[in-house]
């Protein structure tokens, strides 16, 4: 199979810079399912071509190797050595792995500025035919010229195939040309040839961030992606939704801090948290869903606290933390806080063994049937000493004049709970998992719809 990538931008051959492979080379990479090898056709000042050949023996995927499915004669007739496929976003992401990282020490400035760029792919499946394919790739400003390639040009009364001979052009940064083509065409050909878990959904993240979010088939392109699991493909649209309100929201200020800054609500939760994390002794923490670190900023200024863990599921809040909150730590102090991308669905051994979790206004963001495997994630696996969990009180919503009846205080919230509803979750959390619990409000007391903020601390009796 064969991708070429080209430019005009002169002087042309800066594209060997940008891709890391020398135009005066024949480079070639051993991959676990066949051979890649990187040339350039054409290397002038005025146009520079890079061709990636991608080499798969048929009788090792027909024989159980490289990702082979069947044991069947369909598998030795098979369309894999040529046709696009997941074979060939996989070698993309390894040959080209720097160049997909936008860095480029000797033309960073190349690196960082869109240039004309044409990528062609002689032999690409749409599964969803042209207008699908059109439709990947047209939103995000290509311009998009392809050829319906027939079943057998001998026998033309068989008609047409379901591959397609593709341009894509497009004044682009060559980092976005590679995450795009990375992650369209195994979507394209709606398959995998390797196990699809919950890593993928990381993946999909890393190389649709920034245009993924708004792309008008992000239901359809994560859920190919994730070759169609139910349970993946939520999760990741979960995720992406989060992204969403937070590129919606470029100051952070997010609604439901609009609507709780009369009473400085914020700040006292975290201050109040902060005080139950001294009170308990607690010296490792790890604050999951972490956002931007305005929880890690005020662990860090008690020496009490040795160790920090934040994490979150959004690669975008986690920048904001490094920028605002990490690097701009004392050389001396930066050991005490790491940073990590993780989601809390899934077990994770990074987070276990804390003095203390910190869960911060964060549940209400998941789906109501997602709460289960984030219980089982805490309480079961991580098994934190103590553990403090806060989320808004709806029932003190009708004290906030600017939050319309019956809404919620952010877009995002899946739910809000009353006092009785929550209360009634944690004990059963106890109950299952060996920890008792006391609850604590948080902002002034109404006499009758209690705090704006409830708070449960968890202790681990075992």
């Amino acid at each position: 199979m064969l991708l070429t990538i080209s430019t005009t931008h002169q002087p042309a051959t800066d594209l060997g810079y940008l891709l890391f492979k020398h135009p005066d080379k024949c480079q070639e990479f051993n991959l676990s399912f066949g051979t890649a090898r990187v040339f350039y056709p054409e290397a002038s000042d005025t146009k520079c071509t890079a061709a990636l050949v991608l080499d798969i023996n048929p009788v090792d995927l027909a024989r159980g190797k490289a990702g082979a499915k069947r044991q069947t004669l369909e598998a030795y007739v098979s369309d894999r050595p040529y046709a696009a496929s997941s074979f060939l976003s996989v070698a993309i992401s390894q040959v080209f792995r720097t160049a997909m990282t936008g860095r480029c020490e000797q033309k960073q400035d190349i690196a960082d500025t869109p240039i004309p760029l044409v990528a062609k792919i002689p032999v690409l499946p749409s599964r969803g035919r042209e207008g699908f394919l059109r439709g990947l790739f047209e939103p995000l400003g290509y311009k998009v010229s392809v050829r319906r390639l027939a079943l057998d040009e001998t026998f033309p009364d068989w008609g047409n195939s379901s591959y397609f001979d593709v341009e894509l052009s497009h004044t682009i940064k060559l980092c976005d040309l590679l995450s795009h083509l990375h992650v369209m065409i195994p979507v394209l050909d709606d398959d995998k040839h390797y196990y699809v878990n919950e890593d993928e959904i990381e993946k999909l993240l890393r190389h649709g961030e920034g245009w993924l979010s708004t792309h008008p088939l992000k239901e359809e392109i994560t859920s190919r992606y994730l070759k169609r699991q139910r349970g993946l493909t939520r999760d990741a649209l979960a995720q992406i939704a989060v992204e969403e309100v937070i590129e919606e929201t470029p100051d952070l200020e997010t609604s439901e801090e609009i609507i709780e800054k009369p009473i400085s609500l914020n700040q006292q939760r975290m201050e109040t948290v902060v005080a139950a994390l001294k009170a308990n002794g607690a010296q490792r923490i790890v604050d999951l869903g972490c956002g931007e670190g305005k929880l890690l900023k005020l662990l860090l200024k008690e020496p009490t606290f040795q160790e920090i863990l934040g994490m979150d599921v959004t690669y975008k809040s986690l920048e904001f933390a490094q920028e605002r909150v990490l690097d701009k730590l004392p050389t001396h102090q930066k050991g005490r806080l790491q940073l990590i991308q993780g989601s809390l669905n899934y077990r994770d051994a990074r987070i276990t063994g804390y003095d203390a979790a910190t869960v911060i206004e964060v549940i209400e963001h998941m789906e109501l049937d997602r709460l289960k495997a984030f219980e089982r994630v805490l309480f079961e696996f991580a098994q934190p000493k103590m553990a403090i969990v806060t989320t808004p009180n709806v029932e003190y919503n009708v004290k906030f004049e600017n939050l319309p009846i019956g809404k919620l205080r952010h877009p995002d919230h899946r739910f809000e709970w009353t006092r009785s509803e929550f209360q009634a979750w944690a004990q059963a959390v106890c109950d299952r998992y060996k920890y008792s619990v006391e609850f604590g409000s948080i902002g002034d007391i109404d006499s009758e719809v209690g705090s704006p903020t409830q708070m449960a601390i968890f202790q681990n009796i075992v």
